[in-house]
């Protein structure tokens, strides 16, 4: 599943190059929503962790329990996963 919310920090709107994305995002869910719920556990993940954007805190969120991230960037990502409910980081 992928939050909308991450499409933005993801995509750079030039065709070519979010071609390789655009087509990995055609296989997946996409979530366009953010339950209140969702969003207050993401603020307990960020603050806990103390590193991570809103955006990163709430792919954390969305991925607990025992879920995993894919990222090019693992350093604040494993930050806060060390705080969740056993989310997996794999860097890609």
């Amino acid at each position: 599943m992928i939050p909308t919310m991450v499409l933005v920090e993801s995509l750079q709107a030039w065709p070519g190059r979010d071609a390789a994305l655009n087509q990995f995002i055609g296989t997946c869910l996409v979530d366009d929503s953010v339950p209140v719920t969702l969003a207050r556990r993401a603020a307990e993940l960020r603050r806990a962790a103390r590193k991570g954007s809103a955006v990163d805190a709430l792919v954390m969120a969305l991925a607990e329990p025992n879920g995993a991230v894919l990222t090019g960037d693992v350093g604040d990502l494993r930050a806060l996963a060390a705080q969740t409910k056993q989310v997996t980081v794999i860097g890609v």
